[in-house]
Order: C-alpha cells, then sequence, then structure tokens
C-alpha cells in the first residue's frame, strides 16, 4: 500500500516518473527490451514513448485514447463548473468513503492531453502494441 496521494491523471509527470524507473533500472540492468502499461499505464507509456525515444517496444493495455470521454460519468454533469467553484472535486467510492480528490490543474492536465498526436510523435523504429 502506498503512502502517496493518488492523483486523479497528471500524465506528463507520470510519463517523467517512468522515464526516471526506466533510467533507474538501466543503471542495474542495462536491457530493457519493452515497457507496459494497463489503464492510465497504458496512456503513460505512449507518452513516454512519444517523448524519450528510448524504447524499442511499448505496449498499452487498454488505455483510454479519448481522455475526456469518462469524465462526466465519474465527476457528475456540472463538473466543470462545480471544479471553478470549489476548486476541486472529492470523489467517493459507493459507501460514501474518500477515493481521491481532483483539482482543476489535474481536470485540465486530463482535458489537454492529446494520445493521437502523442501516438505521432513516437518514433517508427519504437513498435506499439495496442
Amino acid at each position: 500500500e502506498s503512502e502517496g496521494t493518488f492523483e486523479y491523471v497528471n500524465y506528463r509527470r507520470g510519463a517523467n516518473d517512468l522515464h526516471a524507473m526506466v533510467q533507474q533500472f538501466r543503471r542495474e540492468k542495462p536491457v530493457i527490451i519493452a515497457i507496459i502499461g494497463h489503464s492510465k499505464g497504458g496512456n503513460l507509456v505512449l507518452l513516454y514513448a512519444s517523448k524519450y525515444n528510448d524504447i524499442h517496444t511499448v505496449v498499452n493495455i487498454s488505455g483510454r485514447f479519448h481522455l475526456v470521454k469518462g469524465i462526466e460519468s465519474r465527476l457528475g454533469k456540472d463538473f466543470f463548473q462545480r471544479i471553478k467553484q470549489d476548486g476541486c472535486i472529492e470523489v467517493k467510492n459507493g459507501r460514501g468513503k474518500f477515493k481521491y480528490r481532483v483539482t482543476e490543474e489535474s481536470l485540465m492536465d486530463r482535458l489537454t492531453t492529446d494520445t493521437h498526436a502523442a501516438c505521432l510523435m513516437i518514433h517508427q523504429n519504437c513498435r506499439s502494441k495496442v
């Protein structure tokens, strides 16, 4: 169990964190065959490959292509107005227990992350499995 705070999004920071992990693994064992991500991690590996160009194979398992979709079902119909008014939205599970907080910054990160543009920037020598 992590002691950190779960963030709703922040894909760019996640790709940078993944880069730090790859660098650390390379110091210990220099051969990395591929990086694989599931769900949000699937998006992170695509963003990583588009930015760093140092992995030959990335695998995206069930990463969301259109990041705008699904927000309303999680945050409610008036999510943008509420986040502007309150500064954040606290998402709770079915029992009313706090799950995570969505800030305006994290929401805008998701809304402005263009998975299609990132995929077009992945070097042609990198095999991408989706």
